[in-house]
């Protein structure tokens, strides 16, 4: 997998395998929506959103939430990036997150992305890419040169990949389309262009592949947004491959059980009965603050939710055959101004995101009573000072759907002398008013390119969740703290 654009791909080609059907925001929900009906959105192609609506839903009535991210700290190919020095090629990155950059040293690399095309008729239009063969790499000094015992590498000046060799290009002959790198105003197609042309500011072996693997020729390329990633695939490790190594762990791991289990539960429980609507939502760039048109700390989910919120139910009796709204504005227990902030006193979210498992060789670092383990089950994090969102009443609740579920569950709190970091979950139960529980499943490595997870704690997830969505109505009245 690659960037948060390939993450909601794949959770698409998931739910629509499901019986999802795709919505948009700009259009009119309550002429498309209908009781018993799924369906999933996204915005900027990086975030998604899916539910599915109980048959028996009406205004007022709960919303089952589950949150997870889609983005990775990694490399992101700068707007211009060619550089070259001493014979190599290079190219410009920035750093996105907070990642542990020297792992990301004498890696196998390569690019993906997306990118926006010509499409002859005046049009733009999104495409992904990715290349699967290494092309980039950020190499190490001998260290026949550097005896210090502290590798920091500089983030502008060392961390610096290279594409390539000059000579090389210069004698490369025959591949791709001629291309046009003059300090001319005028573009490959002969037309003003505000910009220097895109061959200029990048390598044109680069725009050349980025063309290739988008179907497209090089000049209806305009611009793209690519990020570097290591070709070593994800695999089962350990003696009895009871680890899973992996990039992006964190947090393609839980958008993956969220979209299972929003599946499982559905397969499990039918919704000809629900009173309640199940929801998952996958945000964009939780790794910078979420502070973003996509991100968790926008208007996204509040907006979906106030939309679904005011949505007339199936008429009393009727089954999910039925696909027909009823107009409930002569019901007396439904005043659909107020229908969001009913539905919020009633909803729950779960905010899901990677959890540190203990590490045998720092076992100081964790406090000694939380000491999360791999394929022990997913962890409930607590915290004092609100960097998580979890309390009692969200602990009771998840302890009796994991009950249902059959799965084991974990808590973790962290050190008083050791930082804490968040989530989506206390931004958005402050936004909403929703009640909130944060978990994740246990990890290593959190952060690295190459990262560790619990095989089983997988499975141990999605049922957790499933459980969750499908049984969260007949549960709800039952832990019920005002």
């Amino acid at each position: 997998m690659s960037p948060a654009y390939h993450a909601v791909q794949s959770s698409i080609e998931q739910l629509e395998n499901a019986g999802f059907s795709l919505i948009k925001e700009r259009d009119n929900w309550s002429s498309t929506l209908r009781p018993g009906g799924k369906y999933y959105m996204t915005r900027n192609g990086s975030t998604i959103v899916a539910f599915a609506i109980g048959a028996k839903w009406k205004p007022g009535n709960p919303i089952a939430m589950l949150g997870a991210h889609t983005d990775s700290p990694c490399l992101r190919i700068k707007p211009v990036s060619k550089k070259s020095g001493v014979g190599y090629m290079q190219v410009g990155v920035e750093t996105y997150g907070g990642g542990i950059w020297h792992s990301w040293f004498d890696r196998d690399l390569s690019i993906a992305g997306r990118v926006l095309v010509k499409d002859g008729k005046g049009n733009f239009a999104q495409k992904l890419v990715k290349v699967d063969r290494p092309i980039i790499r950020i190499p190490t000094l001998a260290i026949h040169l550097d005896r210090s015992s502290v590798f920091d590498p500089n983030k502008e000046t060392e961390l610096f990949p290279i594409v390539g060799l000059v000579a090389a290009e210069l004698n490369r002959t025959g591949q791709g389309e001629t291309l046009k790198t003059s300090d001319s105003e005028e573009g490959l197609d002969g037309t003003f262009q505000p910009l220097k042309e895109i061959t200029e500011r990048h390598h044109p072996y680069i725009i050349e592949l980025i063309a290739e693997h988008a179907g497209v020729k090089v000049s209806d390329v305009v611009d793209f947004e690519m990020v570097l990633y290591d070709v070593q695939k994800s695999c089962l490790g350990g003696l009895n491959e009871e680890f899973i190594y992996s990039a992006r762990l964190d947090n393609l791991n839980m958008t993956y059980c969220s979209v299972m289990g929003l599946i499982e539960s559905i397969s499990h429980v039918s919704l000809d009965n629900e009173t309640s609507i199940r929801l998952i939502t996958c945000f964009d760039h939780e790794e910078i603050g979420s502070t973003s048109a996509q991100g968790a700390n926008s208007d996204l989910l509040p907006a979906v939710v106030r939309r679904l919120s005011i949505l007339a139910g199936g008429r009393h009796g009727d089954s999910a055959s039925d696909k027909s709204w009823e107009h409930v504005s002569s019901d007396p227990d439904i005043d659909l101004s107020t229908a969001f902030e009913q539905t919020m006193a009633a909803s729950f979210l779960v905010s899901a995101d990677m959890a540190h498992s203990v590490h045998p060789n720092y076992v100081g670092k964790y406090e000694s009573n939380h000491q999360p383990e791999m394929n022990k089950g997913t962890v409930i994090k607590i915290n004092a000072n609100q960097r998580y969102a979890s309390n009692s009443p969200g602990i009771v609740l998840l302890q009796e759907v994991a009950k249902q579920a059959g799965v084991p569950l974990q808590l973790f709190v962290v050190r008083n002398d050791s930082s804490c970091g968040s989530t989506i979950g206390p931004m958005l139960s402050a936004k909403l008013g929703v009640r909130t529980l944060d978990l994740g499943n246990p990890q290593l490595s959190m952060h690295s390119i190459r990262e560790t997870g619990g095989t089983y704690d997988v499975d141990h997830a999605i049922k957790l969740f499933g459980a969750y969505l499908s049984h969260y109505s007949d549960l709800e009245s039952r832990i019920l703290v005002d």
